[in-house]
């Protein structure tokens, strides 16, 4: 059995694709623009990366796709990709929570660090999710309205993601760490998604849904 996987990442601003084999990487596109691109270049991506991998859409195994928390449209339109895909090609639907994969890149760049990855919710709100050196969940994802002591009993640790920018004057000066360069990434899904495609750890298409842990609003 094959192991080519499309990786699907729409639950920020960031519309990213990848497409690897066997856990590892054949072709990437993503792009961050000032809004929301998704529903116009999304398929787009797509059929770019398929045609940079020399791969064909029949020759995929399974799909992987960020079923969030973020953006409830972005989420929304990669769901609504991804299951269409699945559905047509008869393949297997693996979901992937977008904090974890955002952690993934992070322990890429530090492999030694507390880590928190985290994703705006609005005002001084984030989806966050916080692990120490040895992978082991110190804070589970929650939505957290972030003060000037929010997470201080875990310094130092190295905070990133979309949700991060707002809090960096706020934690000027405290042990933490700010990495403007680490975003959601689809990138970050290729190793979760080999995984639980060895472990066959699929999910139904009509049980998979978004996690969106905060009631609908407009403009997201």
């Amino acid at each position: 059995m094959g192991e080519l996987i499309l990786h699907i990442e729409t639950s920020t601003k960031i519309c990213s694709v990848a497409v690897s084999d066997s856990g590892r990487k054949l072709a990437l596109i993503e792009k961050e623009p000032d809004g929301y691109i998704h529903g116009e270049f999304l398929t787009i991506f797509i059929e770019e990366v398929m045609q940079i991998a020399n791969r064909c859409l029949k020759d995929l195994n399974a799909v992987s796709v960020s079923i969030g928390p973020g953006s409830y449209t972005g989420l929304r339109i990669g769901l609504s990709t991804a299951k269409g895909l699945c559905f047509g090609l008869g393949i297997p639907i693996i979901s992937i929570p977008t904090l974890d994969s955002l952690l993934t890149l992070g322990r890429e760049q530090y492999p030694e660090a507390n880590l928190c990855a985290m994703l705006d919710a609005r005002r001084m709100e984030v989806y966050s999710k916080m692990i120490d050196c040895d992978d082991e969940v110190i804070h589970q994802l929650a939505a957290v309205v972030v003060d000037p002591n929010t997470f201080k009993e875990n310094d130092p640790f190295i905070y990133f993601g979309d949700g991060a920018e707002k809090l960096s004057e706020l934690w000027q000066d405290r042990g933490v760490i700010f990495d403007i360069n680490l975003h959601v990434s689809a990138l970050g899904q290729i190793q979760l998604a080999f995984e639980k495609f060895r472990n066959h750890s699929f999910t139904a298409l009509s049980e998979c849904n978004p996690l969106y842990l905060k009631e609908f609003g407009v403009n997201t």
